[in-house]
């Protein structure tokens, strides 16, 4: 199947970056998959050190504070990223992996018993929120609250509301576990020294605020997306249903295609010249991952879905030192729902979509959906 959904497919084919222009900003787009990896693992050039300024927009009207540890730089980003590693592993124990599994079933259940559902409202939003409470270890309970904070917490409409009462709840929570801790996040934090002293506050809050934000939306926005593909394909399904050994790789070419994230800033602390454009002290580059997933000197027939890719060398999660702490996370996620939607469903059916569209000044690029009304059919 092609999914013809590169914006930077010309660009990239004449030159190793574009030049985006972002709030007035004109920013060099990296393209092509060496390059970025070069870049990404090259922290002194390209630096993390620039709190809120890293995502495309910037945040620094929804949030306060830095995000911990994607906005450090090496070394001291491995001790930042050490303190919170081991509950971003938890989705490799037997255990938190059943309780996805789980959760997922009975998503899929509750979706077969209906007439039909809204994929984003309904199924994509409380699947990113209930499983995140496994991550971090809290009440599914709490997920309650989270769900209602829609796909994204800064980027809605009401961002600029929504990023402080984030960051209120997660102070609360801090209080309330030094009141009563346990094995949660928001013990172990308040319990966590860096360099031989317990966390500040603004620091806690910055794993936090990662923790909630950074995965939200791309989790979200996957998951309707592979949806959407077994809706156009229903003999993809058929096709694992045959071997579930497939799931794995059928899962990466997934996460290479439908990366909702199209790129990510870096920030020069020098002047800087990236391949023939010339950035100033603090200015920005872009680490274009979506084009880099596409590149043709890496991945054959790019544009292709195909499930049996091997090998896969995306970048969906980064590379480098910053290498997303969620990956663990998201792929068993996304792995949990390809199995259980093989085991569980013979046919998706789309009613109505409403896509989300990430239009820029230098070029327009499909995330996911803002509205996917679908009904599925039991598998007899």
């Amino acid at each position: 199947m092609s999914n013809h959904d590169d914006p930077f497919q010309k660009a990239r084919a004449k030159c190793p970056i574009h030049i985006g222009t972002f709030q007035g900003e004109k920013v060099p787009m990296i393209l092509r998959l060496k390059d970025i990896r070069a870049a990404a693992k090259d922290t002194t050039t390209f630096s993390s050190d620039a709190p809120r300024r890293i995502p495309f927009p910037p945040e620094e009207d929804v949030r306060t504070v830095r995000q911990y540890p994607l906005e450090v730089d090496p070394p001291v980003h491995a001790e930042y990223r050490r303190i919170v590693e081991p509950f971003f592993l938890r989705p490799k124990q037997p255990d938190v992996l059943a309780k996805i599994h789980g959760l997922i079933d009975s998503l899929i259940e509750k979706t077969l018993a209906a007439d039909s559902i809204d994929a984003v409202k309904d199924f994509a939003i409380p699947l990113q929120s209930y499983a995140l409470t496994y991550l971090l270890n809290v009440p599914e309970k709490e997920a309650e609250l989270w769900v209602s904070w829609g796909i994204h917490v800064f980027k809605d409409g009401d961002g600029k509301s929504k990023g402080p009462f984030m960051e209120k709840y997660c102070q609360q929570m801090f209080e309330a576990a030094a009141e009563n801790p346990g094995d949660d996040f928001f013990s172990a934090l308040n319990q966590a020294e860096f360099q031989g002293r317990p966390l500040t506050m603004e620091e806690k809050l910055g794993y936090a605020n990662i923790a909630f934000a950074g995965g939200r939306d791309t989790i979200i926005h996957t998951a309707t997306r592979i949806l959407a593909y077994f809706a156009e394909n229903p003999q993809a399904l058929e096709w694992i249903r045959q071997d579930p050994d497939r799931i794995n790789l059928a899962s990466e070419e997934f996460f290479r295609l439908f990366i909702p994230l199209t790129h990510i800033g870096r920030v020069c602390p020098v002047k800087t010249d990236v391949h023939g454009f010339e950035v100033q002290p603090q200015g920005r580059v872009s680490l274009c991952w979506s084009s880099a997933n596409r590149d043709p000197e890496v991945f054959e027939d790019p544009n292709d879905v195909k499930l049996d890719r091997r090998p896969n060398p995306h970048v969906a999660f980064g590379f480098g030192p910053h290498l997303c702490l969620g990956a663990h996370h998201a792929r068993a996620i996304m792995r949990g729902l390809i199995r259980s939607l093989a085991e569980k469903v013979s046919k998706i059916e789309v009613l109505e979509t409403v896509e989300l569209i990430e239009k820029e000044p230098d070029y327009t690029r499909k995330i996911g959906y803002e509205l996917l009304q679908a009904k599925f059919t039991k598998l007899s």
